[in-house]
């Protein structure tokens, strides 16, 4: 990766940032290690306003892969990344979060186990582990610090490691909160300092239609629609990101779970408003260069010493908020949700503090065989949540089935989901499968669903009478 020019000044902030967010984590790491409320839910005593800060920097991780997206496809990266979001967050908020707050549960597993058994759960936190993978973020921090330093990636790897998460392996969620609140001030102000400067320095919509090709500027984006409709139903992923679980479960009431969320989508439609007019200007400003690079270049040859600093310290910022996090939750399903549950006797924090280790290396993993964000994010998204979405949703309604049939389901919904994917991947490749009829995984899993679920609710619900 060619290195980017950064001055003195630049460089100079960006390690203060980055030692100064390590040390608030660790400073705050103290208190809850050996405490399973603390470690893994800060205590259930989220405020308001931190409950708005984590939920947001945590939520919005991606920022190569937006930039990627949107120097690709234009305003489609709305279209597929924001718009559906915003629906299904605003019903969760609505609907779930203040239920989820009162159950005072601590992982989506627990639910699954609790309502559906233990191999319906077991299976489920398979597919959490796998959904909470950090993959994606390790693979944006390590190619932005390598850009920034000129380092080989996997140094830049390490460091990225090392800043982002090893105040969560000490301190646990509490660790993550105090550190979220700093890096949400961050990632504003960063893209607010580029965007202003681009309107400034090149002028608004008049530039872009100028300068962009025809379909940036059109909703669809020039893609098909099948594949626009399989990002609407990845973004189902809301109902069952254990994120969004996770801290409403730490929110202090009820209240504070519910409007935390509807507040939080304030915020990413600013945010998103922020990010998709770089990315625009990105692609009209550069037109040959690699997307995943779109944001760091346009701060590099737009900004000046000092604001060019804050620029890339708010990236970084957009990423470890939510890699240490995201580490967490993977960490947590390894160690509470698998470990734990076949080992009762065992210590849960001490189990995490392991899954931190092992989500890791299967991250590492999953980058080598595929370092594309976008094209990770598809395919844990497509390969995970057809399985899981069902359970989840079934969790809140008055039915009562029976353990076995949900874990079926469950089962037959992945197999299908992954036999067509790999089938996909001989026909082309695991980074650019060509699937029959072009049908996307994802319905294969879903329609795998539909057609057992009706079934399901027939013969084997517990108001049938069975």
């Amino acid at each position: 990766m060619t290195p980017l020019h950064l001055a003195p000044i630049d460089l100079i902030l960006i390690g203060i940032y980055l030692i100064g967010i390590l040390l608030l984590g660790l400073k705050n790491s103290q208190r809850y290690r050996s405490d399973i409320d603390g470690y893994l839910l800060a205590g259930r005593r989220l405020s308001l306003p931190a409950f708005v800060a984590t939920l947001v920097a945590t939520w919005y991780g991606g920022i190569l892969g937006v930039g990627e997206f949107t120097y690709r496809y234009g305003v489609l990266n709305w279209v597929t990344q924001g718009l559906p979001y915003y629906l299904f967050a605003i019903l969760f908020g609505v609907f779930l979060a203040p239920r989820i707050q009162r159950s005072g549960l601590y992982t989506i597993p627990d639910q699954i186990y609790q309502r559906f058994g233990k191999p319906a759960g077991f299976l489920g936190s398979f597919f959490i582990f796998f959904l909470t993978s950090p993959a994606p973020h390790l693979l944006m921090v390590g190619l932005l610090v390598s850009t920034i330093f000129g380092i080989p990636f996997w140094w830049a790897f390490l460091i990225g490691v090392f800043f982002s998460i090893l105040y969560a392996y000490f301190g646990g969620l509490r660790a993550i909160v105090i550190t979220d609140i700093a890096q949400f001030l961050l990632m504003f102000l960063g893209f607010i300092v580029l965007v202003i400067q681009l309107i400034i320095r090149y002028g608004g919509f008049e530039f872009l239609q100028n300068n962009l090709p025809t379909n940036h500027l059109h909703l669809s984006g020039g893609a098909n629609w099948q594949y626009i409709l399989v990002w609407f139903f990845i973004a189902f992923w809301t109902f069952v990101d254990p994120g969004f679980y996770q801290r409403c479960y730490a929110a202090r009431t009820p209240q504070v779970a519910r409007r935390g969320v509807l507040i939080s989508v304030l915020f990413w439609i600013v945010f998103d408003m922020l990010t998709t007019i770089s990315g625009l200007y990105a692609r009209a400003l550069f037109p040959d260069i690699s997307p995943l690079m779109a944001f760091p270049k346009l701060g590099e040859i737009t900004l000046g010493g000092f604001w060019r600093g804050l620029f890339f310290i708010g990236m970084l910022a957009t990423i470890m908020s939510t890699l240490d996090s995201i580490s967490l939750l993977s960490a947590t399903t390894f160690g509470r949700d698998l470990i734990w549950r076949i080992k009762p006797d065992s210590a849960v924090n001490r189990n995490t503090r392991i899954g931190f280790l092992v989500t890791l290396i299967i991250s590492t993993l999953v980058i080598l065989f595929l370092p594309s964000v976008i094209k990770i994010w598809y395919t844990l998204g497509t390969l995970f949540i057809p399985g899981l979405l069902i359970p989840v949703i079934c969790n809140f309604t008055k039915y009562k089935f029976r353990p076995n049939v949900i874990f079926a389901g469950m089962l037959l919904s992945f197999l299908a989901t992954l036999i067509w994917f790999l089938i996909g991947a001989k026909n082309g490749t695991l980074a650019e499968p060509i699937f029959i009829l072009n049908i996307q995984p994802f319905f294969i899993g879903l329609l795998t669903w539909l057609i057992f679920f009706p079934l399901a609710i027939i013969r084997f619900s517990a108001n049938s009478g069975r």
